[in-house]
């Protein structure tokens, strides 16, 4: 029986997909991964948390699939560009230079297929907590994963009531007023910055906060993140930019048939976990939060 199409985008943009993580929904980024198809793919940093890995060691085979499909892009002719951030922060290291087809770029220019200038970032060093007050950093990080662990419970409680999926961490986003004026001052810093590029766009992520609009003139775009959003941001072949939100438990783009081998029919797949070891204890990761 044949497949639907998969969606085909000239572009498309994808954050802090934190693979290493139990939080990760990493069953609904391979459903993504499987219906589309893009002429460049941007992995906008927090890829693989090597933070977090550093903590607890976690890498389930549905994480080597998430890593094995993109990998498998570059073959298809897919330009796939790694931008990245804090939690994979080591990678930053290797600034130039490309591996198994992915191009590692600390910050790059995209332009589209309307003749705009997009700056392509992953955010965090537009961050003061970040890059001034690493312990706060670290706890603030083990915070969120306490949110989500609560998370889980409660969404469980709240499905065997009847009631959909409620986020704990967003609605403490959206009260907080001091983390509210957090977002909006990222948001204006990454404006200002896009500005001084001389760029009309700007992509990033970082932030876990999905959001496509205008921000003193300049469109900023962020992709969110694939714990709680499920969120990513595409090009279209106009060039028009849209951001695709599925959240935790909405519905996702299907595809009757995959046109990918399962990731044991793949030779390369069980040198992936090993490679993600070595990277993850390597002593370029040693001034990663531990």
């Amino acid at each position: 029986m044949p497949g639907s199409r998969k969606t085909h985008y000239r572009t498309v943009w994808l954050s802090d997909i934190h693979l290493g993580t139990k939080f990760c929904r990493v069953e609904r980024l391979v459903q993504f991964l499987k219906a589309v198809r893009c002429d460049c793919l941007y992995l906008v940093g927090d890829i693989i948390d090597v933070w977090s890995m550093r903590r607890k060691w976690h890498w389930p085979k549905d994480h080597t699939e998430v890593v094995r499909r993109i990998l498998k892009r570059d073959l298809k002719g897919t330009r796939i560009i790694f931008v990245p951030g804090n939690h994979d922060e080591l990678f930053r290291a290797y600034h130039g230079l490309q591996f198994g087809g992915v191009e590692i770029r600390n910050e790059v220019i995209h332009t589209t297929a309307d003749g705009r200038k997009a700056l392509v970032v992953h955010g965090d060093v537009f961050d003061a907590i970040v890059r001034h007050h690493r312990l706060i950093t670290m706890v603030g990080d083990w915070l969120y994963d306490v949110l989500l662990a609560v998370n889980v419970h409660f969404n469980t409680l709240r499905r065997w009531m009847g009631f959909g999926h409620w986020s704990l961490s967003n609605y403490v986003k959206q009260r907080v007023k001091k983390v509210i004026s957090f977002i909006s001052s990222f948001e204006e810093a990454l404006a200002r910055y896009a500005r001084q590029k001389q760029v009309s766009v700007v992509v990033c992520g970082h932030i876990h906060h999905p959001e496509l609009r205008d921000v003193d003139g300049i469109q900023y775009a962020n992709c969110g993140d694939w714990v709680e959003n499920c969120s990513a941001v595409v090009e279209h072949h106009d060039g028009r930019l849209e951001m695709l939100r599925f959240g935790p438990e909405g519905p996702m783009p299907a595809v009757l048939e995959d046109d990918e081998p399962a990731p044991t029919e793949d030779p390369h797949a069980d040198l992936i976990e090993p490679m993600i070891v070595s990277l993850a204890v390597s002593p370029a990761a040693a001034g990663s939060p531990s």
